[in-house]
């Protein structure tokens, strides 16, 4: 919030590093990377920040690190914490999910069982579902300015 005060009170805009898969998935901050005035990676799944970290050439220690939570102490990966399969998989079920592909036609792409591919179907709608109020404008009781076109 430090960041937050500092950007508004120099008039900058801040900018969030959430992809494709954190974004949609609800897996940010609301008051983090969600309040941020420019997500210019948000439309890019997790595989293809990797392949533009290696195109930038990103020093291989950063593009090696494990994304973790830097919620708790533990290590885990996000994985474990949060998106149940290995990212990679993830964006393939995500991508399928979005271009309304069959669970059993992502399964033989991701090595996944089509049961498998269903559940994690069923998760990806879960985890939109849940964390749908992230991604809401502020409600007003009324229209107080409307830009006019």
């Amino acid at each position: 919030m430090i960041e937050y005060y500092h950007a508004d009170r120099l008039n900058y805009a801040v900018v969030g590093t959430p992809n494709r898969l954190e974004y949609d998935q609800g897996f940010f901050v609301k008051n983090g990377d969600g309040a941020a005035d420019l997500k210019p990676i948000a439309h890019l799944y997790k595989t293809q920040v990797y392949q533009l970290a290696k195109y930038l050439n990103v020093p291989h220690e950063i593009q090696g690190r494990q994304p973790t939570t830097d919620t708790y102490s533990l290590d885990q990966s996000q994985e474990e914490f949060y998106f149940a399969v290995p990212y990679d998989k993830m964006d393939l079920c995500l991508y399928a999910r979005n271009h309304g592909l069959p669970a059993a036609d992502v399964a033989d792409a991701t090595g996944l069982t089509a049961e498998q591919s269903e559940r994690v179907y069923q998760l990806i709608d879960s985890k939109r579902n849940a964390t749908r109020y992230l991604h809401m404008h502020p409600l007003l009781v009324e229209t107080v300015w409307q830009i006019s076109s």
